[in-house]
């Protein structure tokens, strides 16, 4: 694909381009994954020499920079691999010869430490940054500290990505920002960061920035963080929509695909089959979702009967925990089974069902950070735009007006008619080389059930 950077995509290349040190605050779905990686060719062109290393959560550091860099001409050049996994294969990545290497954040001390003097990374590029928030110069967190330890002695051009730079307000800032200038614009401690711009809470128990703090802040961060707001560039009528790849494991790719093929799965001694086209693509969402249910009748709302269902991967469940690190925003959920939901409840310990009026009203007073519903209960008549912007579709599901109900919920004539003038955002999570696209795809078309699926099914 040819890529035509946007009027603020190109404001991140000349950023980096003009900066060894900076940082990018732009939300998810605005490009700083290929506008970083565009930078970065640019840089080779001009003489500069690999290996770059980017740090990233684990799902983000597998799949997502090694899919951009694939998704456009200019890019495919660049070779690129993953230092995951187990310790051999970390190892045995290392060995060899590539421009790009990419490491979840876990790994960092490991990797520092395996390395020692032969560090060979100039170039840095710390993907959803906020990670490096617990840095201190005794104590705080372990990556970060490890990180510390090469960020001003080894790394010539440190590059740093974030959505949302401040999640729990400006003490978070410090942190990141020290791995960028070793103190310079905001005190060489974190003691000092305190002193000068914050005091104590009423209750004594914590801080909260002086009335200047501010407006002094970022005054002092300006040269080096560029911060690209969505509102600036985007008609806030449209909702900005962000598709979010995820592989499946290969095991449950290859049940994926005998399903596909044969109507007939076998999991841990549990038979799934399935006697129609729906049964099927019933069963196929499951898989790409995570989870499939041993029996397959469904009640007449297309629901599964049977309570019984077997895990298949996490791969849905990494993707919505990235997204929730990045926009650190309130997220109205979508789930379509009961599997989904108990799934979700049981990773996200503060996640709450939407169930009647208090939870409408909590939502939207923004005591509930993320809010699960199901499509076909959150639809006419409920108001909840107030508590937040931003929508996922966990899973993919085929009743069209279930979804655009959903997304009516929180959407951009709602935000205008409450005052809120802000963009919404809809991240939907698709599994790769399953149904998960076709289903979305019906959304902009007016095809029937059954032939978007016989497409999708013919085109694989």
């Amino acid at each position: 694909m040819e890529y035509k950077p946007h009027e603020y995509q190109n404001l991140i290349i000349n950023h980096i381009l003009k900066n060894k040190r900076c940082a990018i605050w732009a939300g998810m779905g605005l490009g700083k994954t290929s506008s970083t990686l565009s930078a970065i060719e640019m840089l080779f062109l001009a003489g500069e020499n690999p290996p770059v290393l980017v740090i990233a959560p684990l799902r983000v550091a597998n799949y997502v920079w090694t899919n951009e860099a694939l998704k456009w001409n200019h890019l495919r050049g660049i070779k690129m691999v993953s230092i995951t996994g187990t310790l051999q294969e970390r190892q045995s990545a290392l060995r060899k010869k590539f421009d790009i290497y990419t490491i979840n954040y876990e790994q960092l001390p490991w990797l520092i430490d395996e390395l020692g003097t032969k560090w060979p990374f100039k170039t840095v590029i710390a993907d959803e940054a906020t990670r490096l928030k617990s840095f201190r110069l005794k104590q705080g967190g372990v990556r970060a500290r490890a990180l510390a330890r090469v960020a001003h002695t080894r790394i010539k051009r440190f590059i740093q990505l974030t959505g949302t730079p401040a999640p729990n307000g400006l003490i978070d800032l410090w942190g990141q920002m020290w791995m960028l200038d070793r103190g310079e614009r905001l005190g060489s401690t974190m003691t000092a960061y305190k002193e000068r711009w914050f005091r104590p809470t009423y209750d004594g128990f914590g801080v909260e920035p002086l009335p200047h703090a501010q407006d002094q802040i970022q005054e002092r961060l300006r040269d080096i963080c560029l911060t690209i707001n969505a509102e600036d560039y985007f008609d806030l009528e449209k909702p900005i929509v962000s598709n979010i790849g995820v592989d499946l494991p290969l095991k449950a790719l290859a049940q994926y695909e005998e399903l596909e093929s044969q109507l007939v799965l076998e999991i841990e001694n549990h038979t799934i089959t399935a006697s129609n086209a729906a049964v099927k693509t019933l069963k196929l969402l499951q898989i790409a979702n995570g989870a499939v249910y041993s029996d397959p009748s469904v009640d007449d709302d297309g629901n599964p009967k049977s309570k019984e269902w077997k895990i298949v991967h996490d791969a849905k469940l990494d993707a919505l925990e990235s997204i929730a690190e990045e926009t650190s925003s309130p997220l109205l959920v979508a789930y379509n089974f009961k599997s989904d939901l108990i799934r979700i409840l049981k990773r996200f310990k503060k996640a709450e069902v939407l169930e009647g009026q208090d939870s409408i009203d909590r939502w939207n007073a923004g005591k509930i950070p993320m809010l699960l519903a199901h499509p076909a209960s959150a639809g006419h008549g409920l108001s909840l735009q107030d508590g937040g912007n931003v929508i996922v579709f966990f899973s993919q599901d085929w009743n069209l007006e279930n979804r655009l109900q959903m997304i009516e919920r929180i959407g951009p004539v709602r935000q205008k008619q409450a005052g809120h003038n802000r963009s919404v955002f809809i991240y939907n999570i698709l599994a790769n080389n399953t149904v998960d696209k076709a289903v979305l795809e019906r959304v902009d078309s007016k095809k029937s059930v059954q032939e978007t699926l016989l497409n999708s099914l013919t085109k694989k």
